[in-house]
């Protein structure tokens, strides 16, 4: 397994051993919105801040390859789906496993939505990829939400520690789910899934301080780092939005010390 570990290490910090990720896959769900116009741009800023990882689609590595500043680890992400999709829950693999290492890759994810009407294909998926990871020693990231006819409320902690929980069964070596909105619903998510965890940032929020509020409540819960794109990349200043959430995650920096980091007083 040391290929694995060697990988998990260029996108996880060694000391902390937590992570910073920006995903950038949002251009095949939504098209180019703010942030992602000049993929070159988007990401030179987000790895100035200190970010662990980045993450997005094969055809776009290219685009956003800068050929100087820091290096950066590189998550491939192999699930696609569209919001002009009859059903935008359900996800197609779009990559293998192959293709992200011919492309540099560090790891590879994949999104399955529980509840939808082809979660049992989403599975089948994660299954599929996760044993070939295996096979080519490559860490898997399993971004698992519950959204459905079933799903009352996806941040539920009922329903977020099952989906973490079949992440984890299923062979991903970090899972990402979303915030129940607690330390103590939190810590149950984090309780029952044996792979480290992170947190999504979801759509953009209504104050910064919001953000790291989020991002407070789940490290002290045990949460390994957090997987924020929007929040970050659509920032007025990506680079010193990313350096707070790096200086919460890695060195325990409270909202305050993030807050005056982008020099905005705190309420």
């Amino acid at each position: 397994m040391i290929g694995k570990k060697i990988r998990l290490e260029r996108i996880m910090d060694r000391n902390s051993g937590r992570t910073v990720i920006i995903p950038m896959d949002h251009g095949v769900t939504v098209g180019p919105i703010p942030g992602l116009e000049d993929m070159r741009e988007a990401v030179s800023s987000v790895v100035a801040g200190g970010a662990n990882a980045i993450l997005m689609h094969k055809g776009i590595v290219g685009a956003g390859h800068r050929g100087s500043g820091k290096d950066v680890g590189l998550i491939i992400h192999l699930s696609g789906g569209t919001t002009l999709s009859p059903d935008p829950n359900a996800k197609e693999l779009v990559c293998t496993v192959e293709e992200a290492i011919q492309l540099g890759a560090d790891a590879v994810s994949v999104h399955i939505n529980l509840g939808a009407e082809t979660d049992k294909e989403m599975l089948r998926q994660l299954g599929f990829i996760s044993k070939r990871c295996m096979q080519w020693q490559m860490p898997l990231v399993a971004m698992m939400y519950t959204r459905g006819a079933k799903i009352k409320n996806e941040f539920d902690v009922t329903y977020v520690k099952h989906a973490a929980r079949v992440g984890a069964e299923l062979g991903a070596d970090i899972v990402k789910v979303p915030y129940t909105g607690s330390v103590e619903t939190f810590k149950q998510v984090v309780r029952g899934c044996p792979v480290p965890v992170v947190i999504a940032g979801g759509p953009k929020m209504g104050s910064d301080e919001e953000i790291f509020k989020m991002v407070e409540g789940a490290l002290e819960a045990g949460a390994a780092g957090v997987s924020i794109g929007r929040n970050a990349f659509q920032h007025k200043t990506p680079e010193k939005m990313v350096a707070a959430l790096c200086k919460m995650v890695h060195q325990g920096a409270s909202v305050k010390e993030a807050m005056k980091m982008l020099q905005v007083k705190s309420k």
